[in-house]
């Protein structure tokens, strides 16, 4: 597999917000989500909090479906 580490970052405007309640103010309780240029099915997912700026966790598709599809379960979300 690739080392998605070594590839360039997503622009800014790249990123997509998914916000659960913004309980700190706007976008403050965001999971920001962009595809990786140069890479085919991946991404890099980020923190909106000012704490967790510069700091970013790179996977592949495969990777975040599994999380997503194995958190859906564990917390008896419907997909």
């Amino acid at each position: 597999m690739q080392n998605l580490y070594t590839l360039p970052a997503a622009t800014n405007g790249a990123f997509e917000n998914f916000c659960g309640g913004n309980l700190g103010g706007e976008h403050e309780s965001c999971i920001d989500v962009a595809a990786i240029p140069g890479a085919t099915e991946a991404f890099a997912l980020r923190d909106s909090k000012p704490e967790g700026a510069g700091q970013e966790l790179r996977v592949t598709a495969a990777e975040v479906d599994d999380f997503v599809l194995g958190w859906a379960k564990k917390r008896g979300l419907a997909l």
